[in-house]
């Protein structure tokens, strides 16, 4: 009997070639989409999840308030003497291991690279993390000072296939370490992914940071500090008693200025927005955002489905009639439909698995990631899939099997049922709902395209064009007027400045700010975030000043007492306009002197922040090296460049890069949601026009003799498109009112995440209702046309 379903089911697929093709193309267009969101939520989901540990694992992190009690910066690292203390003052605590990034100059022979993601990690790593180390001991690869760990790309790369233990590397053309030890890199799902280990033991040497600083130093928050606490115990009780062990260990007081927290290791990813991160993290929002959108194209398609299905269901009504005079029993009747239904659902299915291996390659490279069809194989998802592709069958065959098999034969016979089933509310609401979807995010691409050309084009109080970014090394600190003369001996280096921190990159440090009151100096409760700059920075970036003027060689002093604030941090300090604020003394951290200048406010940071109040002055360690080039010949200025850097720095390789790529990157996050938004608005259209199509061929089809007849009456072709297809825009033009002002809620919300942001014109929503009309109108002319052209004769000579 099965097998006599599926061949009938076969039969009736080849017999409707245009509705199967357009059902089979819509769902398995549908369930691909589905698929690929539902790999890339699976991996957003499953960070950090290799660990053992994981739900063990809590990462501390330090808030600093300001005297009002609002945060002023937010750190997902702490001082190193934390970790130390947490597990002397915390018996409960199991492990505490810190870690250290930083970068390298690694040689070995002749192999010279510039290294990054380099981890000081304490010895006891391997007890809160999971490694697989392939070569050496875990339990003491981490313990004598000045031993090294390569992940096995790296051990690749400088040995080859040698074995790398007890081999001796030089780390900054200064210090020598020991190989003791190889590890698999880290799973894409990891928070952070050391190219290499050290021994934390190594900083205890003055010449890489000193045990005094560790033990004494509350002011580097550098530390990525990692808790491993006991089977189900609650990190709150810890949480609670941190104020009082910060007021024991720092000073009576510090609870009142630093908050700590722990948050799980394996909700870093998706639930952490610190100030400073190991590596840059998802967000919820937009896991919750793709699962939607993979919930709503599938629903799109298997509306169309169950749309068509109820639509053929009156042209099959007299097929039903038929098959109960000759004996068929509704039972029969109800497995024939659904027999049907799920045939066809499976084989959307299969065709919608080749379209996901056709673009999983695509989505990797737009993603950054390395996501695979293996994710597919969690038998939780295969059980999701299958009930998804039996629900949707079963939905869609239900209406005929269950609604047209409970007639009576002489009722369908007569026509009576086919007629009531012409005008259909549940095919008018599931055309709406499905275009309603389609709009919000069509509309949704246009604002965050409109977001993303406000942010290129908005005035950043900077020049970020033809910015190149070198990092300082080996004698720049006390030659680089020598270096930066000789890199202005090309004609197309036109400024070369010098910074603690480049724009585009986060402003992290803040010591303290004092200004006069009365007769002496007293602190402030600003926070000023601090910028170490030379006297060429401001020229090199094209700063204007607001009053006063820049630092200057011809003013020495400059050097020891010079500072120049931003426009928003003299605001702030109560100054009514900038020229007030030029000439009066101020302090910062340690040092006391006067301002010199105020500039116009630049947007240092992204423009998902404000700009920050900003006190530059010539103190500090400047490790940026900004050049500015002219148009002319970029390549030539380079070269020169290169030149000069291999020339004064022979130990370190040549490493580069512009500002604007720089800049780039800050919106990487954005760039994506607006392809994705883009590409699946698209998909959703073409879906739901995919459906258009079907049920205006549908009706035409129902319809045909009352063309024949009006067209024999005198009816134009224009009349009759018009007929066929008012009812259609109408359901369109329902679907534009109700998405719109969901689509506005959404996107409203979106811009906030934007310091500074465009504002949601009316135009988008015009432009997204009338594009939509547009599509609609032209999938539903198309039919209508080709119907109001049909001869008259051909469709009446039956009567």
């Amino acid at each position: 009997m099965i097998r006599n379903y599926i061949k009938i089911a076969f039969r009736n697929l080849l017999k409707h070639k245009s509705f199967s093709f357009i059902n089979i193309i819509g769902v398995a267009i549908g369930l691909a989409c589905f698929l690929l969101l539902t790999i890339y939520v699976k991996d957003e989901l499953s960070y950090d999840r290799h660990n053992a540990n994981a739900d063990r694992i809590y990462r501390l992190s330090r808030t600093f308030l300001s005297k009002d009690g609002t945060e002023s910066l937010r750190l997902g690292h702490a001082a190193p003497p934390f970790g130390p203390l947490i597990k002397q003052d915390f018996p409960q605590v199991e492990e505490v291991t810190r870690m250290l990034e930083t970068d390298a100059i690694v040689r070995y022979g002749e192999h010279l690279f510039n290294e990054e993601n380099l981890y000081a990690a304490d010895a006891n790593l391997f007890k809160v993390f999971t490694f697989d180390v392939i070569r050496g001991n875990p339990a003491s690869a981490l313990v004598n000072p000045f031993s090294i760990m390569f992940s096995r790309p790296m051990a690749e790369k400088y040995f080859g296939q040698e074995n790398p233990l007890g081999k001796t590397v030089r780390l900054d053309n200064l210090l020598d370490y020991t190989v003791t030890g190889v590890y698999e890199p880290l799973p894409s799902q990891a928070t952070f992914h050391p190219n290499f280990l050290i021994s934390f033991s190594t900083l205890n040497d003055n010449r890489v940071y000193g045990a005094e600083g560790l033990r004494t130093n509350w002011s580097n928050n550098s530390f990525s500090t990692f808790l491993l606490l006991p089977k189900n115990y609650d990190p709150a009780k810890l949480v609670s008693a941190f104020p009082s062990f910060q007021n024991r260990h720092i000073d009576s007081n510090a609870s009142t200025y630093s908050v700590l927290n722990l948050m799980k290791l394996s909700d870093i990813h998706l639930h952490s927005h610190m100030d400073s991160e190991m590596e840059a993290n998802g967000d919820i929002q937009y896991v919750y955002l793709f699962s939607a959108i993979a919930i709503f194209i599938l629903l799109i398609a298997c509306i169309n489905y169950m749309n068509l299905a109820t639509a053929r269901s009156a042209k099959r009504a007299k097929e039903v009639g038929m098959r109960k005079v000759v004996g068929a029993m509704r039972s029969q009747l109800i497995n024939q439909f659904l027999s049907e239904s799920i045939l066809l659902v499976c084989i959307s299915l299969m065709l919608g698995m080749l379209i996901v291996a056709f673009c999983l390659p695509f989505l990797n490279e737009f993603t950054q990631k390395k996501l695979t069809l293996s994710a597919l194989a969690d038998p939780v998802f295969i059980v999701v899939l299958i009930s998804i592709t039996l629900f949707t069958g079963l939905v869609a065959g239900s209406y005929p099997a269950f609604f047209l098999t409970s007639f009576q034969p002489t009722s369908v016979l007569k026509g009576k049922i086919a007629s009531a089933l012409k005008n259909g509310k549940l095919r008018q609401t599931l055309v709406v709902a499905q275009f309603s979807i389609a709009v919000v995010l069509i509309i949704s691409t246009a604002v965050v395209y409109s977001q993303m050309k406000y942010i290129q084009n908005y005035k950043l109080g900077y020049s970020k064009d033809q910015v190149i970014l070198l990092q300082a090394a080996g004698d720049s600190a006390t030659n680089y007027e020598a270096i930066s003369q000789q890199l202005k001996e090309n004609s197309g280096i036109t400024e070369v400045g010098r910074s603690s921190r480049i724009p585009s990159g986060r402003l992290l440090d803040s010591w303290g700010a004092y200004v006069m009151k009365g007769d002496s100096m007293a602190p402030t409760d600003i926070s000023i975030k601090s910028l170490a700059v030379d006297e060429d920075f401001i020229l090199t970036y094209k700063i204007k000043m607001a009053a006063g003027r820049n630092f200057s060689k011809q003013y020495p002093t400059d050097k020891a007492e010079g500072f120049v604030l931003n426009a928003t941090a003299a605001r702030l300090l109560g100054w009514k306009n900038p020229q007030e604020a030029v000439g009066n003394r101020f302090g910062y951290g340690d040092i006391r002197g006067q301002i010199i200048g105020i500039t116009e406010d630049y947007h240092f940071e992204s423009l998902h922040q404000k700009v920050a109040p900003i006190v530059m002055f010539m103190h500090g360690n400047m490790r940026w090296i900004s050049v500015q080039v002219s148009g002319g010949d970029i390549t030539g200025s380079i070269a020169h460049i290169k030149k000069v850097w291999e020339s004064r720095f022979p130990g370190k390789p040549f490493v580069y890069e512009f500002l604007d790529e720089r800049f780039g990157r800050l919106y990487a996050r954005e760039q994506t949601q607006q392809l994705l938004f883009g590409v699946f608005a698209g998909i959703a259209i073409f879906i739901s026009c995919l459906g258009l199509l079907g049920l205006s061929m549908f009706m035409a089809e129902l319809r045909v003799k009352e063309i024949g007849v009006r067209k024999v009456l005198g009816a134009s072709v224009s009349n009759l498109v018009v007929l066929l297809s008012n009812d259609f825009l109408k359901l369109v033009l329902i679907a534009i009112v109700i998405a719109s002002p969901i689509a506005w809620y959404g996107m409203h919300r979106w811009l906030q995440e934007f310091a500074y942001h465009t504002e949601i014109s009316a135009w988008i929503f015009i432009a997204a209702g009338a594009l939509s009309a547009g599509i609609a109108m032209l999938t539903i002319s198309f039919q209508s046309i080709k119907a109001a052209l049909k001869n008259p004769i051909a469709s009446l000579k039956s009567e």
